[in-house]
């Protein structure tokens, strides 16, 4: 079944997010997200939600547990204000 994990924070540096979500993108370890989305709050400036669709459960903790994985998530906690909101969500329903 399908899972996804999403981190929400804000940040007074938006665009070294981006940069960071970008490398992130083209050097994650493997097996690593079906997805991931980087969304901005139009209404709340600095307000991101990165969200991360997996094939399964076990696979996101396969990942999470990975060194590499580790070190981004700590890189991206410093370039927030405050600390990060996780949620982890198994998907009960989708549509295509």
């Amino acid at each position: 079944m399908p899972f996804i994990q999403t981190v929400e924070y804000q940040t007074d540096r938006p665009a070294e997010v981006r940069a960071l979500i970008e490398e992130w993108s083209q050097e994650h370890p493997s097996p690593g997200p079906a997805r991931l989305t980087l969304a901005e709050d139009r209404d709340q400036p600095g307000h991101i939600m990165v969200v991360a669709e997996f094939d399964s459960y076990e696979q996101a903790m396969q990942h999470s547990a990975q060194p590499e994985t580790g070190a981004y998530a700590e890189r991206m906690r410093r370039l927030a204000k405050g600390e990060p909101r996780y949620l982890n969500l198994e998907v009960a329903h989708r549509e295509t």
